[in-house]
């Protein structure tokens, strides 16, 4: 059985399980996630940090289910980590003794700083971002980490968590303009090599923002890992959430669920992406629980996936490319009628990253039926390619994938994502290098093909018979003005027959 991992995080306002199972060394998928509010920090902040029955309680009750979840899954591994709340409780040792006791599972608390570690260590290989800040809000604390070229240059940990927040002033009938006067003094311990144009937003709070902010855009893509947005251009939206009547939250697209912390979450974001300079904010999908995973996983590896390495699409060949076909010279084919289409016809900006993708995933339709593949391979992609790429990427290489010879490109997909895609000229151009190269790839796999483009025609040199290949070609969608001659070692010339 491939090996599953579970993590158990226990915040200050909710407790978490998420449960992953290995495909092979660096492909891995989400097969299980339970979450329940337990608010184990509920009056521990008015009471010097101790822990009120209250609260444990409710975190003892989601425990015991989380075990039950992982004796079924038959989990090999469990991680399981505590912050802010536990670290701040005098009577944490007193919780953590009944957990073990009772459910065998050992509790690791972890530090404000360890707890930013892990957050970035989730964006920076997970997230196609390289410099920025993680700023990961919880309810308790508000943990930060600098990146720069890939690397954790600094982490810190500051005492502003929804939580928090709510008790010593929501909860007081305090305005929230002195709450901002406590984050905002709270944030001047931060260091100051903590400036960047750039945030990444972990947690609920910042997701719940993403949220709000993608249906009111009516952006076309419906999801929040990756989904990025300025800073300057939101932050009206941004000031009128935190300002509303808490019974009129639902307008600004905010769950009821999140209606008692939402305010104080955003007022808390919005004060630190002011204070470091932000301008562009990256919402994570990820965060604490995927850095506690990737921390075992990539431990042999300098906690980073090798260069060339893309979880998602490892894990996607992993469970939906099977059939092993061989993939021959097809890479080095649309290399090269990539480039050559490209000099000649000026096919603006850079996809071959995108078009190379695209072709490593050609295969993963076939697994379900080979009728209508290329829709089901544009749905896989849509569901599972998150990991490492921006969302303009992901619809692209999905869009290609949905590609086929009767038509350049799909028509209502490019309309419905056309804010996220290149120009429909370019689009074409795409869809079709892509096209070709598995007509010629699946005719001849170790073929070896050169072109030459002159004066509207594409001439493709093959030293092996492309029988099928110049038959699909002859019928296939070619992008106006362009002819195609095939020139090739025909092995139907050569016979003898009287």
């Amino acid at each position: 059985m491939p090996k599953r991992t579970a993590v158990i995080d226990i915040g200050s306002n909710s407790a978490r399980l998420v449960i992953y199972q290995r495909s092979s060394r660096y492909g891995f998928h989400l097969i299980c996630q339970q979450k329940s509010r337990v608010r184990i920090g509920e009056g521990a902040y008015a009471q010097e940090g101790r822990l009120q029955s209250v609260g444990v309680r409710r975190a003892y009750g989601a425990i015991s289910s989380f075990a039950q979840t992982i004796r079924e899954y038959k989990v090999r591994k469990v991680l399981c980590v505590a912050t802010s709340a536990l670290r701040d409780a005098p009577n944490r040792s007193e919780f953590i003794s009944l957990i073990r006791k009772d459910f065998g599972l050992n509790i690791k608390v972890i530090d404000g700083k360890k707890e930013a570690y892990f957050s970035a260590l989730a964006a920076k290989n997970l997230l196609p971002i390289r410099d920025g800040i993680t700023i990961d809000i919880g309810g308790g604390s508000t943990d930060m980490a600098l990146l720069r070229d890939g690397k954790i240059i600094d982490t810190y940990s500051l005492n502003i968590g929804t939580v928090r927040i709510k008790e010593l002033f929501s909860d007081r009938n305090m305005s929230l303009s002195k709450a901002k006067d406590y984050i905002l003094e709270q944030l001047k311990a931060l260091p100051t090599s903590f400036k960047s144009k750039t945030a990444v937003g972990i947690g609920g709070t910042t997701r719940a923002l993403s949220r709000s902010i993608i249906i009111n855009r009516n952006y076309p893509l419906d999801k929040i890992h990756a989904f990025s947005y300025s800073y300057i251009d939101e932050r009206k939206w941004i000031k009128q959430i935190i300002e509303s009547d808490i019974k009129k939250l639902s307008k600004y697209n905010i769950k009821k669920n999140r209606f008692d912390t939402i305010r104080e979450g955003v007022s808390i974001f919005d004060a630190v992406l002011e204070y470091i300079g932000a301008k562009k904010v990256i919402s994570s999908g990820v965060g604490v629980r995927e850095g506690v995973f990737l921390h075992d996983l990539l431990r042999g590896d300098g906690f980073r996936f090798p260069p060339g390495i893309n979880p998602s699409i490892t894990s996607i060949l992993d469970r939906f490319d099977l059939l092993s076909l061989p993939v021959g010279n097809r890479h080095k084919t649309a290399n090269a009628l990539y480039q050559i289409l490209k000099d000649n016809l000026e096919i603006e900006g850079n996809y071959a990253n995108e078009l190379h993708n695209a072709l490593r995933l050609s295969n993963i339709g076939k697994m379900l039926t080979i009728y209508k593949e290329h829709q089901h391979a544009f749905y896989i992609a849509m569901q599972e390619l998150n990991y490492g790429f921006t969302h303009e990427q992901m619809v692209l290489i999905a869009l290609l994938l949905r590609s086929k010879g009767d038509s350049l490109y799909y028509k209502p997909l490019y309309t419905e994502y056309k804010k996220l895609l290149p120009s429909k000229k370019t689009v074409k151009w795409l869809c079709f290098i892509y096209t070709l190269t598995l007509i010629i790839n699946e005719n001849s796999t170790d073929a070896k093909i050169s072109f030459r483009y002159k004066d509207g025609i594409l001439y493709i040199y093959s030293d092996k018979n492309l029988y099928l290949a110049r038959e699909e070609i002859k019928y296939m969608q070619k992008p106006k003005g362009l002819d195609i001659e095939v020139i090739d070692g025909r092995s139907e010339d050569k016979l003898e027959w009287n």
